[in-house]
């Protein structure tokens, strides 16, 4: 074994930390006696030559030898060579034949191709591996001939005849699994793939797809079972039929889906050979979870199809399989639009199940709903006040912050949450992010502004202030609590020369909410200002910013134009836009600056074209040239539709009808978005904790738009 390793100058070859000389130690590692060493070897591998999914030139020089160690039966724990086979020559390139030598990622595609190429062509290996006697080879090899072997007729056959014979439920998931990738990258493979798959499935005739040849009925009973497939089996393919052709599967789906998870409940073993489904207290098979993720994935925009799966999910008997329940409709409300009520009571009542792992799971989902968790509010009441051991989050290092069942029941603008938090202000360290979910609250949270008041009055002026007076000047914000402007100009005042710039930010956007209330703040504001002008710097961000509250404050535009309109022709795009939203709530006192809106409408920067043509729009009240500007913006950069929106919803004219109403095509953007399914700002494979309420936000802007208001 290892024949020529030592030939290789891995010290010229690289991985991830540098020179690869410590590989050929790894490769043996992998063939070692030792289980610690083998798995040592492969976090090794994972962890250096195929980092984060990289490959390097040590990670080809590396693939002949892990071949050989995937088909020598004398190795143990091959699995895990050969996911890491197919994780290094499984990279698609987004189907790029060519690769563009001038182009700044080329040597990694390059060596990705590589890769593929060299693992394909030693891809005969895993033919063998299909009936090993090691359990982890055998779960492992479906997927890399599926993903590797360059004649996927052979494969597809191979798994066929392979699942008549398997008895291990997973190995048999493995194959079916496989066959569900063959169709996905075989076009010409798929009818005969989907026809298999309906077969295993056992259901009702479903509608072909496309060039697919007749499936055969299902037997009498439709949706019953059937002696030669388990449950677990037949949930499979339901999976892969919703990942590789969702067009397959009857719109009874998920009256059939229930029934299969509850015969894998109700079951200790499943027929046709299939291992225990359902052990103790009801509890499920692990693989579940896989495979139900893998069916809703399918399943897509079918929200009330999904949405009525996951209902039954969060009836299951096993606290694991709810706790994946709650997380699955997570990524369902974070995507699609729908009507969640049901859904989201059914959450909120898994915060009584005794397992703490399942009550946290719902608080987090809960938290990310705001006003959508509603429904669950009751529930979050009763858990916070039954448990004041909720209330506060402790962490190993860094500041403690608000209990996950808390803050849902203040996102969701529940005036129960108030009285917990007043207690939560007497404590001698209230947790950091308590002041940001007040602005949920609205007037229910006025009576914690003298607490936040008094906390403000007593926090040291020194390099902590930022961390600590932040998140009391966000909730005095947020309650305009302008009584508070002494304790205010106290900070302002005072602060340190650490993070001072940032800590005045928090300072200017708290005076602006408080409006004219906060006068005694004007000789400060204007210092804030005056030094600006003397540095001889343009106006950055914080120049607009401090503009801005003097602006709300006083309102005197001669005072702040010159900051302002210097700001718009400033190189710093955040100074731009921060200037463009000020002069857009000066209205007709902006229109000096006209002119530097009007020339910031071609800016490369479209966050800043969509800023300088809203402040245009209200400036002038000229919709034809900024709604250009907006509607462009609209469709290409959809993070920018709330503040368009937001215009769009404004009311003009004494008869208040809607602003929307000037702009040309607006009616029909709004309506096409308000038709749409998929919320506006998902994105695959990431998501934001506010993503949810700003969609919400978003659609409640366009019916407001679309509505007019009723005349006397």
């Amino acid at each position: 074994m290892f024949g020529g390793m030592d030939e290789v100058d891995w010290a010229a070859l690289e991985h991830a930390y540098g020179p690869a000389d410590d590989v050929p130690e790894l490769l043996r590692g992998l063939a070692s006696e030792d289980p610690a060493e083998r798995e040592a070897a492969l976090d090794g591998m994972y962890g250096a030559v195929h980092h984060q999914g990289d490959v390097y030139d040590a990670t080809l020089a590396c693939i002949p030898f892990l071949l050989e160690l995937a088909a020598d039966p004398e190795v143990q724990d091959r699995g895990g060579i050969v996911e890491l086979l197919t994780s290094i020559g499984g990279i698609d390139l987004d189907g790029d034949d060519e690769l563009d030598p001038d182009a700044e990622d080329f040597e990694y595609a390059a060596n990705y191709a590589m890769a593929a190429s060299a693992v394909t062509a030693g891809a005969d290996v895993f033919l063998a591996l299909v009936d090993s006697d090691d359990r982890g080879v055998r779960l492992t090899a479906p997927l890399a001939l599926a993903a590797l072997h360059g004649e996927p007729e052979l494969v597809l056959g191979l798994l066929r005849e392979r699942l008549k014979i398997e008895q291990d439920p997973e190995v048999r998931f493995a194959c079916v699994e496989a066959a569900g990738r063959i169709a996905l990258r075989h076009g010409a493979l798929a009818a005969e793939v989907v026809e298999w798959l309906v077969e295993l499935a056992h259901m009702p005739c479903a509608p072909r797809p496309t060039g697919a040849p007749p499936t055969r009925p299902a037997a009498p009973g439709g949706w019953g079972t059937h002696a030669a497939y388990d449950a677990g089996l037949r949930l499979s393919a339901l999976a892969q039929l919703a990942r590789c052709a969702p067009q397959s599967l009857p719109p009874d789906v998920v009256p059939g889906v229930t029934g299969l998870l509850r015969e894998l409940r109700a079951r200790p073993a499943a027929p046709g050979g299939g291992a225990p489904a359902a052990g103790r207290g009801g509890r499920g098979a692990p693989w579940t979870g896989d495979l139900l993720r893998t069916l809703h994935s399918g399943l897509g925009d079918r929200v009330a199809d999904r949405t009525a799966l996951l209902a039954d999910q969060l009836s299951s008997p096993d606290p694991g399989q709810r706790i994946d329940a709650v997380r699955m409709s997570s990524g369902l409300l974070r995507t699609w639009r729908g009507e969640y009520g049901g859904l989201v009571g059914l959450i909120g009542e898994q915060l009584a199940d005794k397992e703490p792992r399942l009550a946290d799971a719902a608080a987090v989902a809960l938290g990310e709903l705001f006003g959508l968790a509603a429904p669950a509010a009751d529930a979050l009441a009763d858990f916070v006040t039954a448990d004041p051991g909720c209330w506060v989050q402790e962490w190993a290092s860094g500041p403690r912050m608000l209990g996950s069942a808390v803050a849902a029941l203040a996102r969701a603008g529940d005036a129960r949450a108030v009285p917990v938090l007043a207690r939560m202000l007497e404590l001698p360290e209230a947790p950091q992010d308590l002041g940001y979910v007040l602005d949920h609250l609205g007037p229910a949270a006025a009576p914690l502004a003298p607490a936040l008041r008094g906390r403000l009055a007593e926090t040291e002026l020194d390099d902590r202030l930022y961390d600590v007076a932040g998140p009391l000047l966000y909730g005095l914000t947020a309650l305009r609590a302008s009584e508070a402007v002494p304790e205010v100009l106290r900070i302002l005042r005072g602060a340190p020369e650490y993070r001072r710039e940032w800590v005045v930010e928090l300072v200017l956007r708290a005076l602006a909410a408080f409006g004219p209330a906060a006068g005694e703040a004007i000789p400060d504001l204007r210092a804030l200002l005056g030094r600006a002008a003397r540095s001889g710097r343009p106006p950055g961000a914080f120049g607009a910013k401090a503009a801005a509250a003097l602006w709300a404050v006083e309102g005197e535009a001669g005072a702040v134009l010159p900051t302002l309109r210097a700001a718009l022709a400033s190189a710093d795009s955040g100074a731009r836009r921060s200037a463009a939203g000020v002069l857009g709530t000066m209205g007709l006192a902006a229109r000096p600056a006209v002119p530097e809106l009007r020339l910031l409408l071609r800016s490369a920067d479209p966050w800043t074209r969509v800023d300088a043509a809203l402040a245009l729009w209200r400036v002038t009240g000229a919709a034809e040239t900024a709604w250009r500007v907006l509607a462009q913006s609209w469709a290409a950069v959809p993070f920018t539709r709330v503040p368009i929106a937001e215009r769009l919803a404004e009311r003009t004219g004494a008869a208040g009808r809607p602003t929307a109403e000037r702009a040309e095509g607006a009616e029909r953007v709004l309506r096409a978005e308000l038709s749409r399914a998929r919320r506006h700002n998902a994105i695959d494979g990431g998501y934001g904790s506010h993503d949810i309420v700003r969609d919400e936000r978003l659609l409640a802007l366009c019916r407001r738009a679309l509505t007019e208001r009723p005349t006397a």
